[in-house]
């Protein structure tokens, strides 16, 4: 019997859905011409060989904001997340034509925060440039939705996402005790000016680029929990034209 799932639901029962056209050809390269003028020399920006990637994206180049929450994406958020989620976490990547970064199954399994504090149910913690990340209560995860912009057409050939369908509804699921016999993989490929949405605790993993293709994602976490009031997200920005603003 052949499911037809609206995306709310299939974000739900599957982790994951993908909706095409959310971005003219035009809107995408407006964007990719502000991130070409940013200054690379900033802690947050990491560049290799098979990455160049930009951490709390929104908050470096904040003249980005504008052309990402164009009424389209805000009309999304609202339909399937709500008209009260905020970003707490932004990220830009780059995955180069040549890369051979391989990034294997794993859950989303930490926040960022703006302080490393002892508090009940948080850790481990990392820190890294003076930015702290910590694995909180699975409910502050479970409540996350992840929305993956894509600026490039992406498929398994230049590292689109696979995933593990209804592996978010496991908790937490450690990808050395994945049962093939049991589980499904589907890889995500998307269209340029298309999204992913996904819930981080679903198994995802990214292969290396075979066909000499870029694939340059925006990645955004958006939340509507507050965390315990000694703790902040280090990164919040709530939409343009929100009501929470």
């Amino acid at each position: 019997m052949l499911e037809n799932l609206t995306h709310p639901e299939k974000l739900a029962k599957d982790g994951f859905t993908t909706i095409e056209n959310v971005y003219s050809a035009a809107e995408v390269e407006k964007i990719l011409g502000i991130i070409d003028q940013a200054d690379t020399s900033k802690e947050t920006f990491r560049k290799s060989a098979d990455v160049f990637a930009i951490r709390q994206f929104l908050k470096e180049i904040p003249s980005v904001v504008e052309f990402i929450f164009t009424d389209k994406l805000k009309s999304l958020i609202y339909q399937l997340l709500g008209n009260d989620f905020f970003v707490v976490k932004s990220i830009y990547f780059d995955k180069p034509e040549t890369s051979n970064w391989y990034v294997p199954y794993h859950q989303d399994l930490t926040i960022s925060v703006d302080k490393k504090l002892e508090l009940v149910g948080f850790g481990p913690w990392t820190s890294k440039q003076n930015q702290f990340a910590v694995q909180p209560p699975i409910h502050i995860l479970e409540n996350i939705t992840t929305i993956r912009i894509h600026l490039d057409d992406t498929d398994e050939r230049n590292g689109a996402l696979r995933v593990v369908p209804k592996s978010h509804l496991k908790k937490i699921y450690r990808p050395e005790t994945i049962d093939w016999s049991m589980e499904t993989e589907a890889s995500c490929s998307v269209k340029k000016g298309g999204v992913m949405l996904m819930k981080p605790l679903i198994l995802h993993s990214s292969s290396r680029t075979t066909n000499h293709k870029k694939r340059r994602v925006i990645h955004i976490e958006f939340s509507n929990q507050a965390l315990p009031a000694e703790l902040n997200w280090s990164e919040q920005l709530f939409p343009p034209g929100s009501t929470n603003l």
